[in-house]
């Protein structure tokens, strides 16, 4: 259902509000470069930092925007059970064709509480929902049965977005879930590699800023050509590497400020880059000629 390239919206800020100008042009340079989908308010979106108003209209410009030519999967996780059922209602309201639920942060729940998490979601909406495993942020993985367990009873929980940076695991959740279950992979660099034992795409921070190489590698890899994809890994691997210098999304709104897509702004606690890592950034960027 949610395969092939889908885009972690970043959130533009202006001013210390939402840039709605700055996003809806991003959406519309996505959709022109032939994208899947797009994530708006995940990680990369800065969502912890969003209020709940500011949260929903992100989604709502988003699905607008993509009037049906993309999906849009939208971002309605958290750490509070209650609050991600809201969210997650609100998004199919607006119209929403999944969303994307991270494990709760923070709270370190028990594989029973993830389950009982997820399970008190899926019973509030239709909507259908993509798990979200990153041990990296939340201290905790959605281990393989349970996320057997939880696609077994709750039918619209199709997918996951594997972020645990482990080939392994997609084998794993490939033998375990069978082919009719969406696994996509959370980290650009390991796309090829999660493609080849069985993901079927991505969630990629660096297709905000070259979304036509990206798209040209998953295609790749969907039809089998995976010399193909490696050239263009090979390229712009430099780039995936130089977008997690510090914590994402701060290097992507530097590369997307270089190009002139947004304003330099982020909320606290993100700051700007240290100047030595953003002449890092720069250096790989004019490299690859992407300025």
């Amino acid at each position: 259902m949610f395969k092939g390239i889908y885009t972690a919206l970043v959130t533009p800020f202006k001013d210390g509000k939402v840039d709605e100008k700055a996003l809806v042009a991003l959406i519309r340079s996505q959709v022109e470069a032939g994208i899947d989908g797009l994530v708006p308010v995940g990680t990369t979106g800065e969502s912890p930092t969003l209020d709940c108003e500011e949260h929903l209209r992100v989604i709502e410009i988003t699905i607008q925007e993509a009037a049906g030519k993309v999906k849009v999967l939208a971002g309605t996780g958290g750490n509070a059970t209650q609050e991600a059922i809201h969210l997650t209602q609100e998004a199919q309201r607006l119209g929403a064709d999944g969303s994307l639920q991270v494990a709760p942060y923070y709270n370190k729940p028990s594989q029973e509480g993830l389950y009982q998490h997820f399970q008190a979601i899926a019973k509030k909406v239709e909507l259908p929902m993509i798990l979200y495993s990153i041990p990296g942020r939340c201290h905790v993985s959605i281990e393989v049965p349970t996320v057997k367990r939880l696609a077994q009873a709750c039918p619209h929980i199709v997918g996951i977005k594997e972020a645990g940076g482990d080939a392994d695991r997609v084998s794993q959740l490939r033998q375990a879930m069978g082919p009719e279950f969406t696994i996509l992979s959370g980290d650009d660099g390991l796309t090829l590699p999660f493609m080849s034992v069985g993901a079927e795409g991505v969630i990629s921070v660096a297709s905000n800023v070259i979304p036509e190489p990206m798209v040209a590698m998953v295609r790749a890899c969907q039809e089998g050509r995976f010399f193909d994809a490696l050239g263009i890994h090979e390229r712009f691997h430099p780039f995936f590497k130089a977008l997690f210098i510090e914590t994402n999304p701060v290097p992507v709104k530097e590369a997307l400020h270089v190009r002139g897509a947004l304003q330099r702004e982020w909320r606290l606690p993100l700051v700007g880059m240290h100047p030595d890592n953003l002449g890092q950034l720069i250096q790989v960027m004019k490299s690859l000629e992407l300025v």
